[in-house]
Order: structure tokens, then sequence, then C-alpha cells
């Protein structure tokens, strides 16, 4: 695909978050132009559904701490082409029970990368796979949110055990607590929409709990 690799993208490109993206649908064009039965998938993967023992078809593989993958194959000319691409937020970093705009947001983006493992823009790509060092304090950080996630996992599993064993008022209570959540108050509602998703299977639970929300008292 040599026709694909002398093509200037950067005028094509934008910067997020100090990556370059290029845009999916100037690559495809230029795709057609090249090969006008180019033909591109995002593939499926069967995945359990909760509560029986069906599968369902879901467009990315999740994997075992719930993030995802999508995956995407590009045929120009008869030759085909894969990559993998993580289903991420707007900090580039994994993200676990995406929704159908994380996962879609993902698949275009795969798709790109895609397209440039056939020549379009691979040299945007440069460098992406070199080791990274990781200084001391980033690590000290990663490890401090890991461990932060670990606990919110531990409350889940508490809540859910309180309701199965009739104890909803402890569950409300320690829902409720002012040192359950981050005190700083994005890190807060970032920390009780991940709870709060985590018990998605348990919908009596958190009717349980919203409708037993304290009242806020009168300044």
């Amino acid at each position: 695909m040599s026709d694909l690799l002398k093509i200037n993208v950067n005028e094509h490109t934008e910067q997020k978050n100090g990556l370059t993206y290029l845009s999916w649908a100037w690559a495809w064009a230029e795709v057609l132009k090249v090969d006008p039965l180019a033909t591109w998938e995002a593939h499926e993967f069967m995945r359990p559904c909760p509560g029986s023992n069906m599968s369902i078809v879901a467009p990315c593989m999740y994997m075992p701490d719930e993030s995802a993958m999508v995956k995407v194959t590009v045929t120009i000319k008869g030759n085909k082409r894969s990559c993998l691409l993580p289903v991420m937020n707007h900090k580039n970093q994994a993200i676990k029970n995406p929704d159908a705009f994380a996962i879609n947001t993902a698949i275009v983006r795969c798709l790109t990368k895609a397209i440039s493992m056939h020549g379009l823009g691979l040299y945007i790509y440069a460098g992406e796979d070199l080791p990274q060092v990781e200084s001391d304090e980033a690590a000290a950080e990663r490890e401090k949110r890991e461990q932060r996630g670990s606990e919110l996992d531990r409350l889940a599993d508490e809540l859910i055990e309180y309701h199965h064993n009739g104890k909803d008022l402890l569950a409300i209570k320690r829902w409720y607590a002012e040192d359950t959540w981050a005190k700083d108050s994005s890190e807060r509602n970032d920390e009780i929409t991940y709870v709060w998703g985590l018990l998605r299977e348990h919908s009596k639970l958190r009717s349980t709990i919203k409708a037993n929300k304290p009242q806020e008292q009168p300044a």
C-alpha cells in the first residue's frame, strides 16, 4: 500500500491529551480512492448474560477486570489488517463497564489505527511502542488509584452482603457516611458513580439506598 504511505495526513489530525488522532471519515475516504471495494469490520464477541445461562453478542471483548477491547479489521485490495484498542475515557485510561458511546468511540479510533497498518498515517504512531519510564511520582499515584479501586470494590461487596442478609439499614448508613467517600467533590462523584455501577444488578438495593437519602438541613 505504498500509495497510502505517501499521503501527508498532518492537516487531518487533532491533538488531544498529548496524543494525535486522525479523522476516521477522512481516512476512510482516502482508502476508497485507492480501493472502492475496500471493507472494514468491527468484530463481535460473545459475552455471558448476567443472571442467566445465556450469552449475548457484544461489540467488544471484555477483560477479567470488566475493562474492554475492540477489534477492527480493514481489507484493502484483498489484504487484511487488524488492530485491537482498549475502550478508554477522556484521560486515555481503560475504563470498566464502558457504555455504548465509549465503545463506539473506541471502534472508530481502532478503525483509523487498522487503516494505518495499511500505511495511511502510520508515521503518526511512531514511538508509540517505545518503552515508557514511569516516574516515582506517577508510580505512586497509580498505586494509590489501584488501592482505592480495590477498596471501592470491597465496599460494593459489603453493601451487597448487607442487603442479602437483610441488613439494609447498615447498607444505607455505610453509603451515606461522610467518611465512605473521598473528600474532594470531583473524586467523590467519580467514586459514587463507580460503586453505583457495581450495584447495577442489585436494583432493590439501589432503590433502597435512593429512597432513604438523608434530607438536607436548611441553611
